[in-house]
């Protein structure tokens, strides 16, 4: 067995293979959408590792600049160490480095107790299905705008200018969704799934008090990819209606289920899901060397 560093992109030949009979195996991508890009997109300025046997690639991890990690196993490579070999380099290079268990599956989970990690963070995906027989209604003095109407009105730059400082006010906290800047937010956007008609915006007057992203993924089943209202404008009642015109809007297109991502630890929002009919259906957990939490 070998470990071998690096520093830029993968091509995709050497890296997708494992990656699909990861996913076919285990029922979850190992890699999310950010470390798939950072395999061949080289602004992102990923690490990677990858483990052989003779001259065949079996396992890969992918290490983002703030010491986040992602990795996958082929399955018919499991139970041989490549795994623990590939943890175990990322944490040479980065002690404070946390790698992410899609699924947190029964083998990510062993490794990491052998390893002596804990989990720090858990992202919970919840679904439920689609029920768009409401209406998105707004008070007086707020409308909802989809994302090629409002650039045909202000523009694209001030557009997105907005769009950007409600996203930062919004997730000021959060790790990957906050501090962005224009270049992220365009980067974000040039995707093969982004569907301009799926922005949705909620403005009042002359800016943007909020926005609602959609995706839709291969299978139809939707997603509330990112939605977040300006501090100005929360207590107002309009994150109702403009979760709502989203979720029309992907029933139109021919979604039946919708899902989302939520921070396991954020009780407020995870009990809103759950009343409104969301559950769990997968979650995603960060370990980290215990020492370092």
């Amino acid at each position: 067995m070998t470990v071998d560093i690096v520093s830029a992109t993968l091509p995709e030949t050497l890296v997708r293979p494992i990656l699909d009979a990861a996913q076919s195996e285990d029922g979850v991508a190992a890699f999310s959408e950010a470390f798939e890009r950072g395999l061949f997109d080289d602004t992102l300025n990923h690490t990677h590792l990858i483990a052989k046997t003779g001259d065949k690639t079996v396992a890969v991890a992918g290490i983002a600049e703030d010491g986040s990690t992602e990795l996958a196993v082929h399955p018919e490579h499991r139970r041989h160490g490549y795994g623990r070999a590939l943890v175990q380099g990322v944490l040479e290079r980065n002690a404070d480095a946390g790698f992410w268990a899609h699924g947190d599956l029964p083998a990510a989970q062993a490794l990491a107790r052998d390893l002596g990690m804990e989990p720090v963070r858990e992202l919970l995906v919840m679904g439920t299905a689609l029920d768009a027989d409401m209406k998105a209604e707004v008070r007086e003095g707020y409308e909802l705008v989809q994302y090629p109407e409002l650039v045909s009105r202000w523009g694209r730059e001030v557009v997105d200018k907005q769009w950007l400082e409600v996203n930062n006010d919004a997730f000021s906290w959060h790790p990957e969704q906050g501090g962005w800047d224009i270049a992220q937010l365009h980067r974000a956007m040039d995707t093969d799934w982004f569907d301009a008609d799926g922005v949705w915006f909620l403005i009042a007057g002359d800016e943007i008090a909020g926005f609602h992203w959609t995706k839709r993924h291969p299978d139809g089943t939707g997603e509330i990819y990112v939605v977040g209202l300006s501090s100005k404008h929360r207590g107002e009642g309009m994150g109702g209606p403009l979760i709502q015109a989203g979720l029309n809007y992907l029933a139109e297109c021919g979604s039946s289920q919708v899902i989302l991502y939520v921070e396991g630890d954020n009780e407020p929002a995870v009990k809103r899901y759950r009343q409104l009919g969301f559950d769990t259906r997968e979650r995603h957990v960060v370990y980290k060397p215990a020492s370092k939490k």
